[in-house]
């Protein structure tokens, strides 16, 4: 697979791979691949939460208000 970039693009690249300490191209790969694990488990999770709710188990709207509303005062 090929990707092509502006040169500004390329620059700025660059540059961040020089202040990580790689070259463009492994910090670009590196990027790519945290996508895909981040996808997989952004759709494990939601395959999950939807498999919870046919179960009948969520949260009611009140739990989850209160929830949010500690969240915000920790």
């Amino acid at each position: 697979m090929e990707v092509h970039f502006t040169p500004e693009e390329e620059a700025q690249l660059s540059q961040v791979a020089a202040h990580a300490g790689k070259d463009a191209e492994q910090l670009v790969k590196d990027a790519a691949l945290r996508l895909l694990e981040e996808d997989a488990r952004f759709r494990a999770a939601v395959r999950k939460g939807i498999e919870q709710a046919e179960r009948g188990e969520f949260v009611e709207e009140e739990e989850m208000d209160a929830r949010i509303e500690r969240m915000f005062r920790s």
